[in-house]
Protein backbone atom coordinates (compact mmCIF):
# COMPACT_ATOMS: atom_id res chain seq x y z
CA UNK A 1 0.00 0.00 0.00
CA UNK A 2 1.18 3.41 -0.62
CA UNK A 3 1.52 5.71 2.63
CA UNK A 4 -0.87 3.39 3.84
CA UNK A 5 -1.87 5.05 7.18
CA UNK A 6 -1.84 8.24 5.72
CA UNK A 7 -4.00 7.54 2.69
CA UNK A 8 -6.64 6.02 5.33
CA UNK A 9 -6.73 8.94 7.33
CA UNK A 10 -7.48 11.27 3.90
CA UNK A 11 -10.95 9.37 3.27
CA UNK A 12 -11.86 11.16 6.37
CA UNK A 13 -10.30 14.28 6.06
CA UNK A 14 -9.98 15.49 2.15
CA UNK A 15 -9.23 19.06 3.25
CA UNK A 16 -5.86 17.57 3.85
CA UNK A 17 -5.41 15.85 0.52
CA UNK A 18 -3.73 18.78 -1.34
CA UNK A 19 -1.21 19.34 1.65
CA UNK A 20 1.61 18.00 3.05
CA UNK A 21 0.32 15.21 5.88
CA UNK A 22 1.35 13.21 8.38
CA UNK A 23 0.55 10.46 11.01
CA UNK A 24 2.48 10.20 14.23
CA UNK A 25 1.89 9.97 17.76
CA UNK A 26 0.94 12.56 20.08
CA UNK A 27 4.22 14.66 20.76
CA UNK A 28 2.60 16.05 23.88
CA UNK A 29 3.56 12.80 25.73
CA UNK A 30 6.77 12.28 23.98
CA UNK A 31 5.23 10.14 20.85
CA UNK A 32 6.54 12.57 18.59
CA UNK A 33 7.21 9.86 15.39
CA UNK A 34 6.54 9.90 11.87
CA UNK A 35 4.40 6.76 11.38
CA UNK A 36 3.54 7.44 7.54
CA UNK A 37 3.29 10.52 5.61
CA UNK A 38 1.51 11.46 1.90
CA UNK A 39 3.15 11.97 -1.11
CA UNK A 40 3.72 15.74 -0.86
CA UNK A 41 5.39 15.37 2.63
CA UNK A 42 7.76 12.66 1.01
CA UNK A 43 8.79 15.59 -1.65
CA UNK A 44 9.26 17.60 1.15
CA UNK A 45 11.93 14.89 2.52
CA UNK A 46 9.78 13.90 5.47
CA UNK A 47 10.81 10.50 6.08
CA UNK A 48 9.10 7.94 8.39
CA UNK A 49 10.70 6.90 12.19
CA UNK A 50 12.14 10.38 12.03
CA UNK A 51 10.83 12.85 15.16
CA UNK A 52 8.18 15.68 14.44
CA UNK A 53 10.52 17.86 14.89
CA UNK A 54 13.07 17.11 12.62
CA UNK A 55 10.17 16.28 9.78
CA UNK A 56 8.93 19.87 10.99
CA UNK A 57 12.28 21.39 10.21
CA UNK A 58 11.94 20.01 6.64
CA UNK A 59 8.52 21.35 6.04
CA UNK A 60 7.16 23.74 8.17
CA UNK A 61 3.66 23.54 7.02
CA UNK A 62 3.34 20.03 7.66
CA UNK A 63 -0.38 18.78 9.04
CA UNK A 64 -0.09 16.03 11.70
CA UNK A 65 -2.58 13.27 12.15
CA UNK A 66 -2.99 11.04 15.44
CA UNK A 67 -2.94 7.22 14.16
CA UNK A 68 -6.11 5.05 14.50
CA UNK A 69 -4.88 1.46 14.76
CA UNK A 70 -8.36 -0.23 14.34
CA UNK A 71 -9.37 1.49 11.51
CA UNK A 72 -5.94 0.48 9.63
CA UNK A 73 -6.72 -3.05 11.03
CA UNK A 74 -10.30 -3.14 8.95
CA UNK A 75 -8.86 -1.61 5.78
CA UNK A 76 -6.04 -4.35 5.70
CA UNK A 77 -8.58 -7.24 6.21
CA UNK A 78 -10.61 -5.76 3.61
CA UNK A 79 -7.87 -5.63 1.29
CA UNK A 80 -6.83 -8.83 1.79
CA UNK A 81 -10.39 -9.75 1.17
CA UNK A 82 -10.14 -8.80 -2.25
CA UNK A 83 -6.65 -10.57 -3.14
CA UNK A 84 -8.78 -13.73 -1.68
CA UNK A 85 -11.00 -13.19 -4.62
CA UNK A 86 -8.46 -14.15 -6.75
CA UNK A 87 -6.02 -16.80 -5.05
CA UNK A 88 -6.19 -18.24 -1.66
CA UNK A 89 -2.53 -18.25 -1.51
CA UNK A 90 -2.29 -14.83 0.55
CA UNK A 91 0.78 -14.12 2.73
CA UNK A 92 0.29 -11.01 4.78
CA UNK A 93 3.66 -9.52 5.34
CA UNK A 94 2.67 -6.63 7.11
CA UNK A 95 -0.55 -4.58 8.14
CA UNK A 96 -0.39 -3.17 4.47
CA UNK A 97 2.19 -5.81 2.08
CA UNK A 98 0.67 -9.42 0.94
CA UNK A 99 2.77 -11.70 -0.93
CA UNK A 100 0.13 -13.51 -3.66
CA UNK A 101 0.89 -16.83 -5.43
CA UNK A 102 -1.28 -16.66 -8.61
CA UNK A 103 0.16 -19.22 -10.26
CA UNK A 104 -3.10 -21.03 -10.58
CA UNK A 105 -5.52 -18.57 -11.47
CA UNK A 106 -3.61 -17.27 -14.63
CA UNK A 107 -6.37 -18.85 -16.99
CA UNK A 108 -9.27 -17.06 -14.61
CA UNK A 109 -7.89 -14.10 -14.51
CA UNK A 110 -4.74 -13.34 -16.86
CA UNK A 111 -1.25 -12.90 -16.37
CA UNK A 112 0.79 -11.65 -13.25
CA UNK A 113 1.05 -7.80 -14.91
CA UNK A 114 -2.99 -7.93 -15.64
CA UNK A 115 -4.04 -9.50 -12.15
CA UNK A 116 -1.77 -7.23 -10.20
CA UNK A 117 -3.20 -4.21 -12.74
CA UNK A 118 -7.10 -5.47 -11.79
CA UNK A 119 -6.27 -5.99 -7.73
CA UNK A 120 -4.74 -1.89 -7.97
CA UNK A 121 -8.21 -0.55 -10.03
CA UNK A 122 -10.45 -2.25 -7.45
CA UNK A 123 -8.86 -1.70 -4.41
CA UNK A 124 -8.65 2.16 -5.91
CA UNK A 125 -12.49 2.02 -6.99
CA UNK A 126 -13.51 0.15 -3.82
CA UNK A 127 -11.83 1.33 -1.16
CA UNK A 128 -10.26 4.80 -2.50
CA UNK A 129 -6.30 3.35 -1.54
CA UNK A 130 -3.63 3.20 -4.00
CA UNK A 131 -1.32 0.31 -3.71
CA UNK A 132 2.33 -0.73 -5.72
CA UNK A 133 2.68 -3.97 -7.28
CA UNK A 134 5.60 -6.25 -7.77
CA UNK A 135 5.37 -8.67 -10.00
CA UNK A 136 8.19 -11.48 -9.87
CA UNK A 137 9.40 -15.43 -9.62
CA UNK A 138 10.54 -14.96 -6.43
CA UNK A 139 9.27 -13.45 -3.04
CA UNK A 140 12.28 -11.18 -2.27
CA UNK A 141 11.61 -9.32 -6.00
CA UNK A 142 8.08 -9.39 -5.77
CA UNK A 143 8.37 -7.27 -2.56
CA UNK A 144 11.37 -5.10 -4.40
CA UNK A 145 9.20 -4.41 -7.11
CA UNK A 146 6.57 -3.14 -5.22
CA UNK A 147 8.82 -0.59 -3.62
CA UNK A 148 10.66 -0.03 -7.19
CA UNK A 149 7.84 2.62 -8.73
CA UNK A 150 5.13 4.79 -6.44
CA UNK A 151 2.81 5.77 -6.38
CA UNK A 152 -0.09 3.35 -7.87
CA UNK A 153 2.59 1.58 -10.31
CA UNK A 154 3.25 -2.57 -11.02
CA UNK A 155 6.95 -3.33 -12.02
CA UNK A 156 7.70 -6.66 -13.51
CA UNK A 157 11.30 -7.75 -12.38
CA UNK A 158 11.78 -10.82 -14.00
CA UNK A 159 14.97 -13.44 -14.92
CA UNK A 160 15.50 -11.37 -17.37
CA UNK A 161 16.09 -8.00 -16.34
CA UNK A 162 16.68 -8.52 -12.63
CA UNK A 163 20.10 -7.24 -12.85
CA UNK A 164 19.18 -4.21 -15.14
CA UNK A 165 16.80 -2.97 -12.39
CA UNK A 166 18.07 -3.55 -8.93
CA UNK A 167 21.89 -4.44 -9.32
CA UNK A 168 23.25 -0.62 -9.83
CA UNK A 169 20.84 0.18 -6.75
CA UNK A 170 22.29 1.48 -3.35
CA UNK A 171 22.95 -1.25 -1.01
CA UNK A 172 21.13 -0.02 1.53
CA UNK A 173 17.75 -0.25 -0.91
CA UNK A 174 18.16 -3.86 -0.50
CA UNK A 175 15.21 -5.90 1.50
CA UNK A 176 16.67 -7.37 5.04
CA UNK A 177 19.50 -5.08 4.85
CA UNK A 178 19.80 -1.97 7.28
CA UNK A 179 21.08 0.81 8.34
CA UNK A 180 23.71 -1.67 10.37
CA UNK A 181 24.54 -3.88 7.66
CA UNK A 182 24.89 -1.25 4.98
CA UNK A 183 27.58 0.24 6.36
CA UNK A 184 29.00 -3.27 7.45
CA UNK A 185 28.77 -3.86 3.28
CA UNK A 186 30.07 -0.16 2.54
CA UNK A 187 33.13 -0.91 4.67
CA UNK A 188 34.02 -3.81 2.20
CA UNK A 189 34.00 -1.81 -0.45
CA UNK A 190 30.36 -3.10 -1.42
CA UNK A 191 28.33 0.11 -2.68
CA UNK A 192 25.31 -1.63 -4.76
CA UNK A 193 23.35 -4.43 -4.58
CA UNK A 194 25.29 -5.52 -7.82
CA UNK A 195 28.17 -5.66 -5.53
CA UNK A 196 26.81 -7.61 -3.13
CA UNK A 197 25.87 -10.38 -5.64
CA UNK A 198 29.37 -9.99 -6.93
CA UNK A 199 31.17 -10.85 -3.70
CA UNK A 200 32.16 -14.35 -2.28
CA UNK A 201 29.89 -15.80 0.17
CA UNK A 202 32.08 -16.90 2.55
CA UNK A 203 33.49 -13.24 3.15
CA UNK A 204 30.26 -11.86 4.19
CA UNK A 205 29.09 -15.06 6.22
CA UNK A 206 32.59 -13.92 7.84
CA UNK A 207 31.30 -10.25 8.03
CA UNK A 208 27.47 -10.59 8.85
CA UNK A 209 27.33 -14.42 9.90
CA UNK A 210 24.09 -16.71 8.55
CA UNK A 211 22.67 -13.79 7.59
CA UNK A 212 25.43 -12.96 4.61
CA UNK A 213 25.01 -16.04 2.47
CA UNK A 214 21.03 -15.75 2.80
CA UNK A 215 21.54 -12.25 1.41
CA UNK A 216 23.61 -13.59 -1.83
CA UNK A 217 20.82 -15.90 -2.79
CA UNK A 218 18.48 -13.76 -2.48
CA UNK A 219 20.29 -10.97 -4.75
CA UNK A 220 21.04 -13.67 -7.08
CA UNK A 221 17.56 -14.55 -7.50
CA UNK A 222 17.73 -17.72 -5.84
CA UNK A 223 14.84 -17.23 -2.96
CA UNK A 224 12.89 -20.14 -3.61
CA UNK A 225 10.48 -19.81 0.07
CA UNK A 226 6.96 -20.49 -0.98
CA UNK A 227 4.02 -18.42 -0.65
CA UNK A 228 1.76 -19.76 2.65
CA UNK A 229 -2.13 -19.79 2.41
CA UNK A 230 -3.90 -17.08 4.26
CA UNK A 231 -5.35 -20.11 6.99
CA UNK A 232 -2.13 -21.50 7.23
CA UNK A 233 0.06 -18.16 8.70
CA UNK A 234 3.57 -18.90 10.47
CA UNK A 235 3.18 -19.17 14.10
CA UNK A 236 3.53 -16.25 16.60
CA UNK A 237 7.22 -16.37 17.69
CA UNK A 238 6.63 -13.33 20.57
CA UNK A 239 4.15 -11.16 21.94
CA UNK A 240 5.11 -7.79 23.33
CA UNK A 241 4.32 -4.50 24.04
CA UNK A 242 6.55 -1.13 24.70
CA UNK A 243 5.73 2.29 26.06
CA UNK A 244 7.76 5.89 25.80
CA UNK A 245 6.48 7.28 28.85
CA UNK A 246 5.19 10.64 29.41
CA UNK A 247 7.76 11.41 31.65
CA UNK A 248 11.14 9.73 32.63
CA UNK A 249 10.48 6.67 34.76
CA UNK A 250 12.70 7.48 37.86
CA UNK A 251 12.30 4.81 41.49
CA UNK A 252 10.84 1.96 42.10
CA UNK A 253 7.05 2.91 41.97
CA UNK A 254 7.34 4.57 38.39
CA UNK A 255 8.90 1.38 37.04
CA UNK A 256 6.71 -1.01 39.34
CA UNK A 257 3.94 0.61 37.67
CA UNK A 258 4.96 0.48 34.55
CA UNK A 259 6.05 -3.27 34.74
CA UNK A 260 1.69 -3.71 35.62
CA UNK A 261 0.95 -2.16 32.92
CA UNK A 262 2.95 -3.39 30.40
CA UNK A 263 2.48 -7.37 31.81
CA UNK A 264 -0.66 -6.87 31.86
CA UNK A 265 -1.10 -5.99 28.13
CA UNK A 266 1.52 -8.66 26.78
CA UNK A 267 -0.43 -11.45 29.41
CA UNK A 268 -3.87 -10.66 27.79
CA UNK A 269 -2.28 -10.89 24.88
CA UNK A 270 -1.15 -14.32 24.99
CA UNK A 271 -3.99 -15.61 26.68
CA UNK A 272 -6.48 -14.42 23.68
CA UNK A 273 -4.25 -16.55 21.14
CA UNK A 274 -4.48 -19.11 23.60
CA UNK A 275 -0.29 -19.05 24.16
CA UNK A 276 1.94 -19.40 27.27
CA UNK A 277 5.58 -17.69 27.26
CA UNK A 278 8.77 -19.67 28.45
CA UNK A 279 10.72 -16.76 28.64
CA UNK A 280 10.17 -13.09 29.07
CA UNK A 281 12.97 -10.35 27.64
CA UNK A 282 12.96 -7.12 28.97
CA UNK A 283 14.16 -4.04 26.70
CA UNK A 284 15.22 -0.28 28.50
CA UNK A 285 15.86 3.02 26.52
CA UNK A 286 17.11 5.88 28.79
CA UNK A 287 17.42 9.77 27.54
CA UNK A 288 20.31 9.49 26.15
CA UNK A 289 18.85 6.43 24.12
CA UNK A 290 21.07 4.02 25.60
CA UNK A 291 19.63 0.56 25.06
CA UNK A 292 20.13 -2.80 27.35
CA UNK A 293 18.07 -6.13 26.34
CA UNK A 294 17.65 -8.77 28.94
CA UNK A 295 16.12 -12.07 29.34
CA UNK A 296 15.14 -14.75 31.40
CA UNK A 297 13.70 -18.17 30.63
CA UNK A 298 11.26 -19.53 33.13
CA UNK A 299 10.53 -22.27 35.22
CA UNK A 300 7.11 -23.17 33.76
CA UNK A 301 5.28 -21.99 30.10
CA UNK A 302 2.81 -19.17 31.78
CA UNK A 303 0.24 -17.09 30.39
CA UNK A 304 -0.30 -15.41 34.01
CA UNK A 305 -0.17 -10.95 34.55
CA UNK A 306 1.58 -12.02 37.66
CA UNK A 307 4.59 -14.43 35.78
CA UNK A 308 5.12 -11.96 33.65
CA UNK A 309 5.32 -9.06 35.93
CA UNK A 310 7.66 -10.76 38.21
CA UNK A 311 9.75 -12.31 35.50
CA UNK A 312 10.45 -8.63 34.11
CA UNK A 313 11.08 -6.80 37.34
CA UNK A 314 13.90 -9.30 38.40
CA UNK A 315 15.64 -8.30 35.32
CA UNK A 316 15.41 -4.49 35.59
CA UNK A 317 16.63 -5.67 39.35
CA UNK A 318 19.83 -7.31 38.21
CA UNK A 319 20.66 -5.17 35.27
CA UNK A 320 19.17 -1.23 36.31
CA UNK A 321 19.66 1.23 39.11
CA UNK A 322 16.24 2.33 40.15
CA UNK A 323 17.54 5.60 40.29
CA UNK A 324 18.49 5.95 37.18
CA UNK A 325 16.01 7.27 34.82
CA UNK A 326 13.98 5.45 32.19
CA UNK A 327 12.60 6.84 28.64
CA UNK A 328 11.14 3.40 27.25
CA UNK A 329 10.26 0.42 28.43
CA UNK A 330 9.20 -2.97 26.49
CA UNK A 331 8.78 -6.46 27.92
CA UNK A 332 8.02 -9.25 25.39
CA UNK A 333 6.73 -13.44 25.92
CA UNK A 334 9.31 -15.31 24.10
CA UNK A 335 9.64 -19.03 22.67
CA UNK A 336 6.02 -19.54 23.14
CA UNK A 337 4.07 -22.43 23.24
CA UNK A 338 0.52 -23.73 22.81
CA UNK A 339 -1.58 -22.99 26.37
CA UNK A 340 -2.31 -26.81 26.46
CA UNK A 341 1.09 -28.12 25.75
CA UNK A 342 2.28 -30.52 28.18
CA UNK A 343 5.03 -29.23 30.78
CA UNK A 344 7.20 -30.90 33.21
CA UNK A 345 6.25 -30.30 36.58
CA UNK A 346 9.10 -29.21 39.28
CA UNK A 347 9.53 -29.51 42.98
CA UNK A 348 10.26 -25.67 42.64
CA UNK A 349 7.82 -24.38 41.07
CA UNK A 350 5.43 -21.94 42.62
CA UNK A 351 2.65 -23.81 44.17
CA UNK A 352 -0.25 -25.27 41.95
CA UNK A 353 -2.67 -23.07 43.95
CA UNK A 354 -1.37 -20.28 43.81
CA UNK A 355 -1.16 -20.54 40.70
CA UNK A 356 -4.14 -21.73 39.93
CA UNK A 357 -5.25 -18.80 42.13
CA UNK A 358 -3.94 -16.08 39.72
CA UNK A 359 -5.30 -18.24 36.33
CA UNK A 360 -8.61 -17.39 38.08
CA UNK A 361 -7.59 -13.85 38.15
CA UNK A 362 -7.13 -13.39 35.22
CA UNK A 363 -9.65 -14.63 33.70
CA UNK A 364 -11.78 -12.84 35.65
CA UNK A 365 -10.33 -9.67 34.65
CA UNK A 366 -10.49 -10.91 30.47
CA UNK A 367 -14.04 -11.61 31.05
CA UNK A 368 -15.03 -7.98 32.46
CA UNK A 369 -13.24 -6.43 29.44
CA UNK A 370 -14.52 -8.91 27.11
CA UNK A 371 -18.08 -7.63 28.58
CA UNK A 372 -17.96 -4.02 29.69
CA UNK A 373 -14.50 -3.12 27.89
CA UNK A 374 -10.43 -2.66 28.19
CA UNK A 375 -10.39 0.28 30.51
CA UNK A 376 -13.88 -1.27 32.41
CA UNK A 377 -10.86 -3.29 34.79
CA UNK A 378 -7.31 -2.48 35.92
CA UNK A 379 -4.53 -2.94 38.63
CA UNK A 380 -5.17 -0.17 41.37
CA UNK A 381 -1.82 1.45 40.81
CA UNK A 382 -2.54 2.05 37.22
CA UNK A 383 -5.74 4.73 38.19
CA UNK A 384 -4.73 8.18 37.33
CA UNK A 385 -1.27 7.52 37.49
CA UNK A 386 1.19 10.11 34.84
CA UNK A 387 3.24 7.63 33.27
CA UNK A 388 0.30 6.19 30.31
Amino acid sequence: MNGFFASVELLDRPDLADKPMAVCGDPESRHGIILAKNELAKRCGVVTAETIWQAKKKCPDLQLVAPHHEKYKMYSKKINQIYLQYTDMVEPFSIDESWLDVTASLQLFGNGVEIADQIRERVKRELGLTLSVGVSYNKIFAKMGSEYKKPDATTVISRENYRDLLWPLDVGDMFFVGAATAEKLRSMGIATIGDLARANPLALEALLGKHGPMLHRYVNGLDDDPVRRYDQREPVKSVGNGITFKRNLIGLDDITTAVTALADTVATRLRAQQLKARGVKVDIKDPNFRTITRQKQLPHPTHSTADVREAAMELIAASWRPSDPIRLLTITAINLTGEMADEQLSLFDAPVIERERDESLDKAMDDIRRKFGDSSITFGQMIDNDLV
